[in-house]
């Protein structure tokens, strides 16, 4: 129950952050931000050549640094509006360190973290909703992705000590500690140079080594790795089946409402008929 000897002004900052939250949330000011984001990673990106730095140095410089306020004008303006329910959200803590970084000074030797700002156009994910749906469906697989990575490591450690034992001798470059041999075998698993840089070399001595490399091939690029890819399918469609599910439901209510209503306008009519009826009645009797 609110206090009536209260000031009137101890609620007021509430009704101003309220409409600055409205004004915060609307479309203008977020595709605003939005645009300002994308042109400073177009920017970060076009400082890293030379010729265009020494023709517009000083106009990339000048937008630099009208980014930064616009950013911490962005997040003083949501840490008053939001108050200690900004940090709710995992977006306005990753632009806060993100911002906070753009405040260091432009050293030499801080210059990489300041760069860090073009990681800030990853909001844009945020915007679209299918990219939404993308990220959740990640983060919904990571589980079973982790399973499936435990899974990949075993296989790479069982077939990186078996090619340190065969083949480390000859081939120390290669296969000479299970180190080296888990860097050749994640290099034949990519598919990269593996026949010609690798294997074929190996097999002019070791005719049979085919038989080893085949296997963990399949077992790794063809099996173990498309593992990958039906979890994220599955995890999607699981999203799609859900969304559909919601949107039946929210379709189920508001037919369910209708129907109520309908039948609401029905017991009126009847109502009024019965009234009309006895009211005939009354007349002619």
């Amino acid at each position: 129950m609110t206090n009536a000897a209260e000031p009137d002004g101890v609620h007021a900052p509430v009704g101003h952050r309220r409409k600055l939250i409205a004004w915060i949330e609307t479309p203008l000011v977020r595709n605003t931000i939005l645009l300002v984001i994308i042109l400073n990673a177009i920017t970060l990106g076009l400082a890293t050549s030379d010729r265009i730095v020494q023709a517009a140095g000083g106009a990339l410089a000048l937008f630099d640094d009208l980014v930064v306020i616009i950013f911490v004008v962005e997040m003083v303006l949501k840490l008053y509006a939001y108050g200690f329910r900004f940090f709710l959200s995992a977006w306005n803590i990753f632009d806060l360190g993100i911002v906070t970084i753009s405040l260091i000074p432009a050293t030499d030797s801080l210059r990489v973290l300041r760069g860090l700002r073009v990681i800030r156009a990853m909001r844009v994910l945020s915007a679209v909703p299918q990219m939404r749906d993308v990220i959740k469906a990640l983060l919904d697989a990571m589980p079973g992705m982790g399973a499936v990575v435990i899974l990949l490591s075993i296989v790479f450690y069982i077939f990186s000590v078996m090619a340190t034992m065969l083949y480390g001798a000859t081939f120390p470059q290669w296969f000479g500690s299970v180190g080296a041999s888990l860097y050749s075998l994640f290099q034949i698993m990519t598919l990269e140079s593996w026949s010609m840089g690798i294997v074929r070399p190996v097999m002019e001595v070791h005719p049979y080594a085919w038989a080893f490399f085949v296997p963990f091939i399949i077992c790794t690029a063809f099996a173990v790795l498309n593992l990958f890819i039906g979890l994220l399918v599955n995890t999607m469609q699981a999203a799609v089946e859900e969304e559909q599910d919601a949107e039946l439901e929210r379709i189920m209510g508001v037919v369910s409402e209708g129907n109520a209503r309908v039948q609401e306008q029905l017991a009126d009519l009847q109502k009024q008929l019965a009234e009309i009826s006895a009211n005939q009645e009354s007349r002619n009797g």
